[in-house]
């Protein structure tokens, strides 16, 4: 379920970023903010359980930022 959530984000930010690509970078970095804390929150857990658990919302920020940068990145690149 959550895994659907961040592929339905990364493909709205993507659509977003081609469309209206200054736009999307607040979307963008709301989202990335979010995850991040995530992120933080997991990482507090002691030991190997904290890398464990913060992993994936670093891999989803990730996601996020390269699906944006790629949209705006095919916008560069169209002939209009």
């Amino acid at each position: 379920m959550v895994i659907l959530a961040i592929v339905g984000v990364c493909v709205v930010l993507a659509v977003l970023a081609f469309f209206v690509p200054r736009l999307s970078r607040h979307p963008e970095r709301g989202t990335q903010r979010g995850l991040g804390a995530g992120a933080r929150a997991g990482g507090k857990a002691p030991g190997i359980l904290g890398k464990l658990f913060s992993k994936p919302f670093r891999s989803s920020s990730r996601a996020v930022g390269r699906s944006g940068s790629a949209g705006r990145r095919t916008r560069g690149r169209m002939p209009f």
